[in-house]
């Protein structure tokens, strides 16, 4: 398999990384089948050379920089194009970057102004976690905040109530990763705690984090540094001054009605560029992460799977690679667009209400169903027999808390 002016190195089927936890035996690496169109001649969604498992990399350019994540891919957002990767279609579990599709889906479907009331289920979710309880005090909007800057398991939950509960969120989920062609990506939950069955790959996150970027208000949420929480009328309460014996009156603040939270992301603002996006870790999945940076016009996006230690300097050097080499690497395989909404088509079943017109019909349109008189007038009609007697349908009309080290937590 060979491709002009780009070389596959010779670490497909490497063992991961020296210090790396052996990569989980999550399922079958069959990476999904894509349409034709796509131009994936072996199947693989955005090219065949990435269905390689070592590091793929174009000719003719510096290499990428060393990584000790198992996968990664570096594209040019505008353009789609892969310009290098490392097992990108390998299935591995996302953690907290799958929160990422659980806002690229919910935040079409939610009004952000809508007040929400969690659950005592979502109050008390484990792992990290903004630390909500059970009030109306939340606007869709604060909760997709702490989704997506402080990596609330609990908002996660209570975002997925307010979409008609977890069920139908996971289902709604796993239809906008087909949508999207994330065909290695399967969501168990909506925080990205560690489920049996759960997976993606660094270029299914590569391309939610693209999907993602569309959208104004992810965008917003992912590149916000600090930001107000709502807070419960009683935050704080046993942390008010009491009067000390040499104070003529008391010391006190009026109770706060919110608190702050800040961005996980360590490289807002500090690399230069940063657009955000979406680190996450559990102590079977390891360090994930999704990030985009914009310089120069033109963004790149950095996705990371299965890192044993800390990856911001690598994550940096990566992108770092990919504002050098967009423009003049051949690229190694491309992301691929979303599937085309399906376009509405006439009932194949709708009939005309008329009697046929003697002598109007001629044999050959009547055995294709059609209404000659309609087709003189611009239209043709579809008939129904059956019985020797013309049944009338009517045509349908078309409408739309903080990490506690628990083993398998997302705690970024």
């Amino acid at each position: 398999m060979t491709t002009a002016g780009v070389l596959t190195t010779s670490l497909l089927c490497a063992p991961p990384p020296a210090g790396a936890r052996a990569v989980p035996d999550l399922a079958p690496r069959a990476t999904g089948t894509a349409v034709t169109e796509n131009g994936t001649g072996n199947g693989t969604v955005g090219g065949d050379l990435l269905a390689g498992r070592g590091i793929i990399a174009p000719s003719g350019v510096k290499a990428p920089p060393k990584t000790e994540a198992s996968s990664y891919v570096i594209a040019d957002a505008e353009t789609g194009q892969v310009l290098a990767a490392k097992d990108p279609h390998g299935h591995y579990l996302p953690a907290s970057t799958l929160k990422t599709l659980t806002a690229v889906t919910l935040i079409p479907k939610l009004d952000k102004n809508r007040k929400v009331k969690p659950s005592e289920e979502a109050c008390n979710v484990e792992g990290s976690a903004v630390g909500i309880v059970p009030e109306p005090i939340y606007k869709v909007d604060d909760l997709m905040r702490a989704l997506l800057m402080v990596s609330g398991n609990d908002a996660a939950i209570a975002l997925a109530e307010a979409n008609g509960g977890l069920k139908k969120t996971l289902a709604d989920m796993n239809k906008e990763a087909r949508r999207l062609q994330a065909y290695d990506t399967v969501a168990k939950t909506p925080n990205g705690l560690d489920a049996p069955g759960q997976r993606s790959s660094a270029y299914d996150l590569a391309l939610i984090a693209r999907a993602g970027l569309a959208l104004p208000d992810f965008r917003e949420y992912v590149s916000t540094k600090v930001a107000k929480f709502p807070a419960p009328k009683d935050y704080l309460k046993k942390d008010k001054k009491k009067k000390r014996r040499d104070d003529s009156e008391a010391s006190e603040s009026p109770r706060p009605t919110y608190y702050e939270m800040a961005n996980h992301n360590r490289l807002l603002g500090r690399y230069k560029g940063m657009l955000g996006v979406k680190n996450g870790w559990t102590s079977k999945a390891l360090g994930s992460f999704v990030g985009a940076a914009r310089r120069d016009g033109h963004t790149v996006i950095v996705a990371i799977m299965h890192h044993p230690g800390g990856f911001w300097e690598e994550v940096s050097k990566l992108l770092d690679w990919g504002f050098a080499a967009r423009g003049k690497a051949t690229p190694v395989g491309r992301l691929v667009p979303p599937v085309p909404d399906p376009k509405p088509s006439s009932s194949p079943l709708a009939v005309r209400p008329a009697s046929p017109t003697p002598g109007a019909a001629p044999a050959a349109a009547g055995a294709r169903g059609e209404d000659p008189a309609a087709k003189r007038s611009g239209a043709t009609t579809p008939l129904l027999i059956g019985g020797g007697a013309l049944v009338v349908l009517a045509a349908g009309a078309y409408g739309l808390r903080r990490r506690r080290g628990t083993p398998g937590e997302a705690a970024d």
